[in-house]
């Protein structure tokens, strides 16, 4: 299977699966770490993206949001649920990534 090149990836849905993906392997395995495995590969994935596509400031910019996305979900679930939380950090994320990298492909 042939590695795509980066610009044909679509780094909102791979940054939403990461996010989404993470919680949920964590949540069904109760192995954490796991999950963080599945929210790390898949940051590095959308990264490689973010800084062909877009280069550094916008690679930098959308991994904090990313890592940052990950981090707030925690609180947040605490307000109004762990689903909508991370549901809604990751729409956040999938849409800056659209807008800051995807829709310009």
């Amino acid at each position: 299977m042939a590695v795509k090149n980066a610009r044909e990836v679509s780094s909102a849905a791979v940054s939403a699966f990461g996010l989404v993906g993470g919680f949920l392997v964590a949540r069904e395995t109760g192995i954490r770490p796991l999950g963080g495995v599945v929210l790390g590969a898949a940051g590095l994935w959308a990264g490689r993206t973010w800084l062909e596509t877009s280069g550094p400031a916008a690679a930098g910019a959308l991994g904090a949001t990313y890592l940052g996305a990950f981090g707030a979900s925690h609180p947040l679930a605490k307000k109004i649920g762990a689903w909508p939380s991370v549901f809604s950090v990751t729409a956040a994320t999938a849409a800056l990534s659209y807008a800051l990298v995807d829709s310009k492909n």
